[in-house]
């Protein structure tokens, strides 16, 4: 084979498939056009072995417990990442702390609040929601409320042997509820 005869072929090799890909995109329409170049390119690119050798994603397969299985959940199975609790809830707990501590000489306090059903909080701890009665030990507590769109309300009470008392606090607004602009 003679050098002219080289030289023309490995030509054709490069010319041969530009040109099909040229007559290809004039002879779709413009919006499958643009589709036939990426994917042309996307086969012989190295990007399409790349994406070819990603493994796929796999889910992980969690134990079938609870409500509708015939498994009973164990707190060993269970996930560690999930926070349901399985006792009381706390203010119920906390509540039945207090009352466990009142003792013979307890005393009642009855806790209403307006707005009605804000959250109870005893030195700290939440309790419940107004109105309430709890029995206590006697003794001084901090009483907080807090209402249900950012009110509160605080007060101290000092509870005696065998003392019935109510509490009603008018929970005051975090925010005003009304902007006006200020005359100049």
């Amino acid at each position: 084979m003679s050098s002219l005869q080289m030289w023309a072929s490995r030509k054709l090799v490069v010319l041969i498939p530009a040109a099909s890909l040229a007559l290809l995109c004039s002879a779709l329409p413009n919006s499958a056009r643009g589709q036939a170049v990426a994917e042309a390119a996307g086969a012989n690119s190295v990007s399409a072995s790349v994406a070819s050798s990603i493994k796929p994603i796999t889910m992980p397969k969690f134990p079938v417990t609870g409500a509708g299985s015939s498994v009973p959940a164990s707190p060993s199975s269970s996930s560690p990442h999930l926070i349901a609790s399985a006792g009381p809830p706390p203010e119920e707990t906390n509540r039945k702390s207090l009352e466990a501590s009142a003792g013979k000489d307890a005393g009642k306090l009855l806790l209403r609040a307006t707005p009605v059903e804000a959250q109870i909080w005893v030195n700290g701890s939440i309790v419940g929601k107004t109105p309430l009665l709890l029995v206590l030990s006697p003794g001084k507590y901090q009483i907080e409320m807090r209402g249900s769109r950012g009110q509160t309300g605080k007060r101290s009470v000092d509870l005696l042997p065998h003392e019935t008392r109510e509490l009603a606090v008018k929970l005051d607004q975090l925010y005003p509820g009304r902007v006006t602009a200020a005359a100049r």
